[in-house]
C-alpha cells in the first residue's frame, strides 16, 4: 500500500490533500477553541455548531458544479487553479487573526469550504484515473489517512494557537505555508485529460444539483453506496461537534485533553482506513462496511454509557486526571474504537462507488455523493441541536448512545441490501487475515466478456473458498460428482451454485455450457483433482470443451502457498508444512482458446484440451518470478526448502546442503573477487562436481560472470573464446587437470592467460573467512540486477570459430521456469546430471533448475563412463536423467535391466534420438525418452516433449512464453527456417572480431539456423540445419535426414554426411561412418525399403576408425569437413 507513496501518479495528490486539510482544520479548530474557551456560555456552543455549518454549506450548493467542472476539464489543471486561489484565502484568514475578527475568520472558513467543495470531486475522481481498480482501496485509505492526520495536526496547531488566549498569529502563518505547499504539490499531479469534453457546465445551482441526484438514482448500486457513505459523515460530523463540549463539560478536561481526544479520533480513523485497505487486498469488498457499522454501534453506545451521569471533579483537568482511571481508559478505548470503525466503514464503500462510476461521469458521481453527505451532516447537526433544546434536554452521553443504537440498525440494513455476496466478502477477509493473501491482476476478472470461465490450478481443499472470495457475485462451480457427495462438501454446495460433473451424464456438461452462455461466471479446476505432485497435472478436455462450446474467455488464475497447508494432498516429503503460509494469487488476462475451426468431434475436443493445457502451463510460467539473480533464486530456494536440505552431491566430496553450498560460495566468491572487476568474466574450467557449482555460484555472488570453458574443444578454440569475451583468468583444479590428462592444454592456456588453481586458494581461507561466509550466505556479496550478465557459454565450434553467448540471470531463470511449467518434478526427485556444465543444457536445466526448485542433483564428471553411470543411477535412486542419444545408447548397452528402476524421466537433447535408442529403452527398461530441442542461445531449452504431450519423431512443443516464426527457405517445400523470441533468448554474442562488444539479436529474434516444421498440434520436427542442406539435382536434400537413415541402418556407431561440389549434380553426398563393413549397396537397399528419395543416397561412403566428436557427444563437423576435403584432395579410393 505504501508503495503508492513513491509514485508520481499518487504522491502529489496525497500531499495536496494533506496540506489542504491541514489548513481547513487549523482555521476551523482554532476558531472552535477560541469560541469555546474565550466566549463561554450558550453563545459559544451555538457559534461552534455554526463553524461546522459554514464549512459544510458549500458542499451542498457547489458540489454539482464542481463535479461538472472536473468532468469537463482536466482535473489536474482545475486542482492547480483552485489551490492557487486558496493562497489568497489563507491571507484573508491571517488578516482575521491579526484583527481578532470573528467575522473575517468565518468568511475565510466559508471560502475554504467553497474550495474544498470544488476540490472534492477532483480529489476522489482523480484516483481511478491514475490507479488500477485493485489499488483503489489502498489509495482511498491513504487519502483518508492523510485527511484525518491533517485534521489531527490542524487540530493540535489550532488548539495551541488558541491556548490561554495567546496571540495565534504565529500559527496563522502556517496556513500560508501549507497553502503554498498545497499549490506546489498540485503542480506535480499528472494530467488526466478531459473525461467529458462536450459537457456543458450549468451555472444554475439548483438545477444541476437536482439533476445530479437524479442521475445517482438511476444506478441502484451507486445510489446505495451514496446513501451508505452519508451515515459515516453524519456520525463523524456529530462526533467532532459533540466531542469538545463533552470533554469540557462532562469530563472537565482542559484544552490539552480536548486536543488529545481529537488526535485519538483522527489517528484511529487513519488506522481503520488502513485496516480496511489491508482486508480488501486489492478487491472491492463491502463486508468491512457492515463490520464497521456494527463496531460503530458498539463503541458509540459504550462511549455514551461510560460518560453517562459522569460529574467532573473539577474543570480544566489534565490528561492524567481524565484518562488515568479505569473509566478514563475505557473512554479512550471507546473513542479509538469508534474512529477505527469509521475508517473500516467508509473506505470499502467509497472505493466501490469510484469503481462503479463510469469514467466520463466519475467526478459528477463523487460530487453527488458529496451533496448527500453534506445534507446528512447538516440534518444530523440540526437533529442534535433539536435534541439538545430545553424541551428535550438530551445530554451528550445520551446522544452517543442513541447514535450507537442507530448504527446497529444501519449495519443490519446495509447487510440486507448490499449489492455483493456477503459470503465472498467474508471469505476474502478470512483468507486475508489467516494467510496474508496477496492478489495480483484482479482487474483482469473485469476485463473478460459476458461469457467467462475462471480456470484455477488446484493445490488444496481450500481452493474453492479462495476462488469464491475473488468474485463479488455468486459464481457457478463445476465440481466432481464424487467430491460433491462427500458429507463435508454438502454444506458448501448449499452456499453457492455448484453443478456436479458426472462423466456418465454428458448432459451435465451441457448445463454448464448453457450457464456460461447465460452470462454466469464459471469457476473450474481444469486438472479435475488436487495436485499430488505440486506441479500442474493433466488438464481434462471437458473443461476445454465447455470454454470452446460456450465461446467463453478463460481467465487463468494461479494459487501459490495453500499447497503447504495440511489441507493439500502433498506429503511432508514433498513440501514444508505450514498451517498459515503466505498465499499469493495471480490473475492473468482473459484469453480465448485457439482451436482450428475445421476440426470436429473428438479431434476438436483434444485440440481444445491441448489449448487449455497451453494456457495453464503458460500461467505457471508467467507467474514464476524471474525478477532476481540466479544466486538470489538459490538463496530463496534454501529458505523455502530448508538450509539443511541436500542441494548437490558428487562421488568425491559427497553431499552438500544448501547451507554448506551457500557458505562455500560466499567464501570462494570473496577470494575470487580480486581476479576481475565487477561485471567482468572469469573462465571456469571444471568438470561436473560440487566444486564447479560452488565456483559458479561464488562468482555470481561476487558480481563476476562465470565463463564456462569447454575443455574438450582444444586450446585454439578456448583462446579464441577467451579473446571474444575478454577473459584474462581461468579458474580450474590441479586434480582435474591431472586426472583428465589436460597438462598440455593447461600449459597452452597458461602461456596466454592467468590460470588460478582452487587448491592454491584453499590455504588462504582463514577461520574468519569461514565465519564471514556463514553469516553472509543468505545474501549476494555484490548486488546485481536480473538483466545483468549471468554466464557466458560458447558455441560448439562445429561449424566455425566459437562465439561467446551471453545469458542474463533472467534468461537462465526464465528457461528454468519454462521447463518447470511443462515437467512435473519436486522435492522427492533427484537429478542425475552427466552433461557438462560448460554445455548450456547441463548448466541451466541440469544444475540451476534443480537448485532453484529444491531438487537434489547428483553430479558426475564424465558421460563416457557408461557402466559407472548406470551403476550410480541405481545406487543413488535418481529419478531424472539428462543425456544425448550417443550417451544414452552407450548406457543402454551395458546397464542391467533393473539399473534404471528409479527413473521417472529421461530427457534427451543436443542430437536426434534414434528409433533404435527409443526401442531399447522401452523394451529393456520400460521407459520413454522425452526428446527436447534447444540451442545455447536460448539458455538452452526451446521445445520439449512431456509425459502429457509426447510425439515420437518430434522435439515437442514450443515452451511457454516463446514466440516462433518460420521463414521460407528456397528449395525447401515443407517448413522453414526457425526464428524464436522470448525471455530466455540470450542478450547477445561476443565475437573474436569485436572482443567484449555485445551483439544483441535483431529485435529480440534469434535465428536458430534450423529448418523445422510445426504441425497443427504445435509439435516441432527438425528437418536439418539450414547450412546442412545440399542441392542435389536441383532438389534440397537434408543432410540430417540422410544421417537419420544411416543411424537406423547402423544404430551402434555414429555416422555423418558431408556435401562436396559436383560438376554434374551441383553437390554430392559423402557418408562418413564408423561401421567397418558399411557399403553403399547396403544403404541403397535400406533407403528403398524406407521409400526414401534416390537423391538421398550418398555418392560415396567413407569409413573412419573414430569420428571426431565434441564434449557434448555431437560430431565435430568442422574437423570432419577437413578430413573429407583432405581425403578428396588425395583422391584416395572410397570403400564400397
Amino acid at each position: 500500500m505504501l508503495s503508492l507513496m513513491l509514485t508520481r501518479r499518487f504522491a502529489p495528490l496525497f500531499w495536496c490533500q494533506f496540506f489542504s486539510a491541514f489548513s481547513d482544520n487549523f482555521l476551523k479548530n482554532a476558531l472552535v477553541f477560541l469560541l469555546l474557551y474565550e466566549l463561554q456560555g450558550p453563545q459559544s456552543e451555538m457559534l461552534i455548531a455554526l463553524t461546522g455549518t459554514v464549512f459544510i454549506a458549500p458542499f451542498f450548493f457547489l458540489s454539482a458544479i464542481g463535479g461538472e467542472i472536473a468532468d469537463r476539464f482536466d482535473k489536474a489543471r482545475v486542482a492547480q487553479h483552485l489551490k492557487l486561489v486558496e493562497i489568497g484565502v489563507a491571507l484573508l484568514s491571517v488578516v482575521g487573526f491579526l484583527l481578532h475578527s470573528v467575522l473575517l475568520l468565518f468568511i475565510a472558513l466559508f471560502l475554504f469550504g467553497v474550495i474544498a467543495a470544488l476540490f472534492g470531486p477532483i480529489k476522489y475522481g482523480i484516483l481511478p484515473d491514475h490507479l488500477e481498480r485493485s489499488e483503489l482501496p489502498a489509495g482511498n485509505a491513504l487519502v483518508e489517512g492523510a485527511t484525518f492526520i491533517a485534521i489531527l495536526l490542524g487540530t493540535i496547531a489550532g488548539g495551541l494557537a488558541a491556548r490561554g488566549g495567546s496571540d495565534p498569529i504565529f500559527f496563522a502563518f502556517l496556513i500560508i505555508a501549507f497553502s503554498l505547499s498545497c499549490w506546489v504539490s498540485s503542480l506535480f499531479i499528472p494530467p488526466t485529460g478531459q473525461a467529458a469534453p462536450n459537457l456543458v457546465v450549468r451555472t444554475n445551482i439548483a438545477v444541476s444539483t437536482l439533476d445530479l441526484l437524479k442521475q445517482l438514482r438511476e444506478d441502484p448500486r451507486i445510489w446505495w453506496g451514496a446513501i451508505v457513505t452519508c451515515w459515516f459523515w453524519a456520525v463523524g460530523g456529530l462526533a467532532i461537534v459533540l466531542l469538545p463540549p463533552l470533554v469540557k463539560n462532562t469530563l472537565g478536561g482542559s484544552e490539552e485533553v480536548a486536543t488529545l481526544c481529537l488526535a485519538i479520533f483522527a489517528v484511529s480513523i487513519a488506522i481503520g482506513s488502513g485496516l480496511a485497505a489491508w482486508l480488501a487486498a486489492g478487491r472491492i469488498i463491502l463486508l468491512p462496511t457492515v463490520l464497521g457499522a456494527v463496531l460503530l454501534g458498539i463503541f458509540s453506545f459504550d462511549f455514551g454509557f461510560a460518560t453517562w451521569g459522569l460529574v467532573p471533579a473539577a474543570q480544566g483537568q489534565g490528561i492524567i486526571d481524565v484518562f488515568g482511571s479505569l473509566r478514563g481508559f475505557r473512554i479512550g478505548v471507546d473513542l479509538a474504537g469508534l474512529a477505527i470503525a469509521g475508517g473500516l466503514f467508509i473506505v470499502p464503500v467509497f472505493a466501490a462507488v469510484q469503481a462503479w462510476a463510469g469514467v466520463d461521469r466519475r467526478a459528477r458521481v463523487i460530487a453527488g455523493v458529496n451533496v448527500l453527505n453534506a445534507a446528512a451532516m447538516a440534518l444530523s447537526t440540526l437533529l442534535i441541536a433539536g435534541l439538545q433544546t430545553e424541551w428535550i434536554g438530551a445530554s451528550t452521553p445520551t446522544l452517543f448512545m442513541l447514535m450507537g443504537v442507530a448504527s446497529l440498525g444501519v449495519a443490519y440494513a446495509i447487510g440486507k441490501t448490499m449489492p455483493a455476496s456477503a459470503l465472498s466478502d467474508a471469505l476474502s477477509i478470512i483468507y486475508r487475515a489467516l494467510f496474508r493473501i496477496e492478489v495480483h491482476g484482479l482487474e483482469n476478472l473485469h476485463k473478460a466478456g459476458p461469457n467467462v470461465i475462471i480456470a484455477l490450478n488446484h493445490v488444496s481443499f481450500l481452493d474453492a473458498g479462495l476462488a469464491m472470495s475473488l468474485r463479488s457475485r455468486k459464481p457457478v462451480f463445476a465440481i466432481d460428482v464424487g467430491i460433491a457427495r462427500m458429507w463435508w462438501v454438502k454444506p458448501f454446495l448449499k452456499l453457492t451454485d455448484a453443478l456436479p460433473l458426472d462423466p456418465m451424464r454428458p448432459l451435465a456438461v451441457r448445463t454448464l455450457i448453457d450457464a456460461v452462455k447465460a452470462g454466469k461466471a464459471l469457476i473450474i479446476f481444469p486438472e479435475g483433482r488436487i495436485t499430488v505432485t505440486g506441479s500442474l497435472m493433466k488438464v481434462y478436455d471437458g473443461a476445454a470443451m465447455i470454454a470452446d462450446k460456450a465461446d467463453a474467455e478463460v481467465v487463468p488464475v494461479r494459487i501459490e502457498g495453500l499447497e503447504q497447508t495440511p489441507f493439500s494432498r502433498l506429503s511432508r516429503d514433498q513440501v514444508r508444512r505450514k498451517w498459515f503460509p503466505k498465499v499469493k494469487v495471480t490473475v492473468l488476462e482473459p484469453v480465448k482458446l485457439t482451436v482450428d475451426p475445421a476440426l470436429k468431434g473428438r479431434k476438436r475436443r483434444q485440440a481444445a484440451g491441448a489449448a487449455l493445457y497451453g494456457i495453464m502451463s503458460d500461467l505457471v510460467f508467467r507467474t514464476t518470478s524471474t525478477d532476481k539473480t540466479v544466486i538470489e533464486a538459490v538463496i530463496e530456494a534454501a529458505e523455502r526448502h530448508g538450509q539443511k536440505r541436500v542441494a548437490t552431491e558428487d562421488p568425491v566430496t559427497g553431499a552438500m546442503t544448501y547451507k554448506r553450498l551457500l557458505t562455500a560460495a560466499s567464501v570462494l566468491g570473496a577470494k575470487l573477487m580480486p581476479l576481475a572487476s565487477e561485471g567482468r568474466a572469469i573462465g571456469v574450467m571444471l568438470p561436473n562436481s560440487n566444486g564447479a557449482i560452488v565456483t559458479i555460484l561464488g562468482l555470481m555472488s561476487a558480481g563476476r560472470v562465470p565463463a564456462m570453458i569447454n575443455f574438450t574443444s582444444g586450446a585454439t578454440n578456448i583462446l579464441a573464446g577467451c579473446k571474444a569475451a575478454e577473459i584474462s583468468t581461468i579458474v580450474t583444479s590441479r586434480t582435474f587437470i591431472e586426472k583428465g590428462r589436460l597438462d598440455n592444454l593447461a600449459a597452452a592456456l597458461g602461456a596466454k592467460l592467468s590460470v588460478v588453481y582452487l587448491e592454491d586458494l584453499r590455504p588462504t581461507i582463514t577461520l574468519s573467512d569461514k565465519i564471514r561466509g556463514l553469516l553472509n550466505r543468505n545474501k549476494p556479496l555484490v548486488k546485481r540486477r536480473p538483466d545483468d550478465w549471468a554466464a557466458i557459454l560458447f558455441t560448439s565450434g562445429s561449424e566455425g570459430v566459437p562465439k561467446g553467448v551471453v545469458l542474463s540471470h533472467r534468461n537462465m531463470l526464465a528457461n528454468a521456469a519454462q521447463a518447470a511449467a511443462r515437467i512435473d518434478f519436486g522435492r522427492q526427485d533427484k537429478v542425475f546430471n552427466v552433461l557438462p556444465v560448460f554445455h548450456s543444457f547441463g548448466l541451466t536445466v541440469g544444475a540451476m533448475l534443480p537448485l532453484v526448485s529444491g531438487v537434489p542433483i547428483y553430479l558426475y564428471p564424465s558421460p563416457l563412463h557408461y557402466r559407472t553411470v548406470s551403476e550410480l543411477i541405481y545406487g543413488v535412486n535418481a529419478t531424472i536423467m539428462f543425456g544425448t542419444d550417443t550417451f544414452l545408447n552407450g548406457y543402454a548397452r551395458v546397464a542391467h535391466p533393473y539399473d534404471f528402476r528409479s527413473l521417472r524421466y529421461i530427457l534427451a537433447g543436443a542430437e536426434p534420438v534414434k528409433e533404435s535408442t527409443r526401442r531399447i529403452y522401452m523394451e529393456k527398461f520400460g521407459l520413454r525418452i522425452l526428446e527436447g530441442y534447444g540451442v545455447t542461445e536460448t539458455a538452452p531449452a526451446l521445445a520439449l516433449n512431456t509425459p502429457m504431450f509426447n510425439k515420437f519423431g518430434t522435439v515437442g512443443r514450443i515452451l511457454p512464453g516463446m514466440e516462433a516464426r518460420l521463414e521460407k527457405v528456397e528449395g525447401v517445400e515443407e517448413g522453414g527456417r526457425l526464428y524464436v523470441r522470448g525471455p530466455n533468448v540470450m542478450l547477445g554474442y561476443l565475437k573474436v572480431e569485436r572482443p567484449g562488444m555485445l551483439e544483441p539479436p535483431t529485435e529480440g529474434w534469434h535465428d536458430t539456423g534450423d529448418i523445422v516444421t510445426i504441425d497443427e498440434q504445435g509439435y516441432v520436427t527438425i528437418r536439418g540445419r539450414a547450412k546442412r542442406f545440399a542441392k542435389v539435382g536441383g532438389e534440397m536434400i537434408s543432410l540430417a535426414a540422410v544421417e537419420m537413415l544411416a543411424g537406423e541402418l547402423w544404430p551402434n556407431v555414429p555416422s555423418a554426411v558431408v556435401a562436396v561440389p559436383d560438376p554434374r549434380k551441383g553437390e554430392r553426398l559423402i557418408l562418413v561412418t564408423q561401421q567397418k563393413d558399411a557399403t553403399r549397396s547396403q544403404f541403397i537397399a535400406f533407403a528403398r525399403e524406407r521409400h526414401a528419395s534416390e537423391l538421398m543416397i550418398p555418392g560415396e561412403i567413407m569409413i573412419l576408425e573414430k569420428m571426431p566428436t565434441l564434449g557434448s557427444g555431437k560430431v565435430d563437423m568442422m574437423s570432419l569437413n577437413k578430413l573429407v576435403q583432405e581425403h578428396m584432395a588425395a583422391k584416395q579410393p572410397v570403400a564400397v
